[in-house]
């Protein structure tokens, strides 16, 4: 039995990342502050003997013994991460000193939930890790952008500096159950405003894209991350490859959820990117990884989740 903290546990990927860690038969230390987890999320694990909940904010320093830790605690969505810029900032920033700090005290390995953001509007198509991308450092996004590219810096400085066993992982759009209906996000937003029969909000003309991977996906390859060989550090895309404009998102949602929602156009969010793919060579490679659940199989899962949750 590994020992294992998920910072952010009780969160959307997070709470995923657990409940798959404890059916494998370890034992999962739960660190989250609520701002955006909830305790639903992780409610049937809380009778188990091998989890843990601490109500913690990774800002602060953490101080337990583990074997293995996923820091994926910060807001991921633009709704919550722009709620609060400075605490987003913080929440990267400090959470990753804090994590690295209790890495290298226990002797632990640590995995860094990064972001396709750090690619900005990307000037190239699709994304590799070698791309060190075009970000607006002082535009309202920066907050989550630039605080995760300095958690990376964190996490490679230790790596060089420390000896410390790390990995990274830069994730692409996930989407699937325990989503948060007000979140912000593309999937969600669609998804409660077509079962609502409400316009669907699309910014722009809809032709921007976005590449979806369904979350039991994103946790495998997370997890494949973590248990490869200590010279498998990444950066490492997590992400599908297939490309979906947000027009055909919208589409695809309206129909699954049988909704009379009518499309409506927005002006673009400052620093929104135009395309976003991301190369999966290396996660192939060095983790045998590749998304398997298709996009229309997943929204569906993820509609039926949003139709229970409104049905309550």
């Amino acid at each position: 039995m590994t020992r294992i903290v998920v910072t952010g546990g009780a969160g959307f990927i997070g709470s995923h990342i657990c409940e798959r860690l404890l059916a494998a038969g370890h034992e999962v230390l739960c660190v989250d502050n609520f701002f955006t987890g909830r305790r639903q999320n992780i409610a049937p694990m809380l009778s188990s003997n091998s989890f843990e909940l601490i109500r913690h904010d990774v800002t602060f320093p953490l101080y337990i013994e583990t074997d293995q830790i996923y820091n994926l605690a910060c807001p991921a969505s633009p709704v919550h991460y722009q709620f609060d810029p400075v605490q987003t900032t913080k929440t990267s920033v400090h959470g990753a000193i804090n994590m690295l700090g209790l890495a290298k005290r226990t002797k632990a390995k640590i995995l860094q939930a990064s972001t396709s953001e750090v690619y900005g509007d990307p000037a190239i198509h699709p994304q590799v890790e070698s791309y060190w991308g075009n970000v607006n450092p002082i535009g309202p996004r920066a907050c989550y952008d630039e605080g995760k590219r300095c958690a990376e810096t964190l996490f490679f400085d230790y790596y060089r500096q420390h000896k410390l066993r790390i990995r990274v992982a830069r994730i692409f759009n996930t989407y699937g159950p325990r989503m948060l209906p007000d979140d912000g996000r593309v999937v969600s937003n669609f998804a409660v405003q077509a079962l609502k029969n409400e316009p669907i909000t699309v910014y722009g003309k809809g032709d921007q894209t976005r590449s979806f991977c369904y979350v039991d996906d994103t946790v495998d390859g997370l997890i494949r991350l973590m248990n490869a060989p200590d010279d498998v550090t990444g950066p490492a895309n997590i992400g599908n490859p297939v490309e979906t404009t947000v027009y055909e998102l919208a589409e695809k949602i309206i129909a699954l959820a049988k909704s009379s929602s009518k499309i409506i156009h927005k002006p673009l969010p400052q620093d929104d990117p135009v395309r976003r793919k991301p190369d999966i060579t290396i996660a192939k490679c060095k983790l045998g990884w590749e998304p398997k659940v298709e996009l229309d199989d997943g929204l569906g899962r993820t509609v039926q989740f949003f139709r229970e949750l409104l049905a309550q």
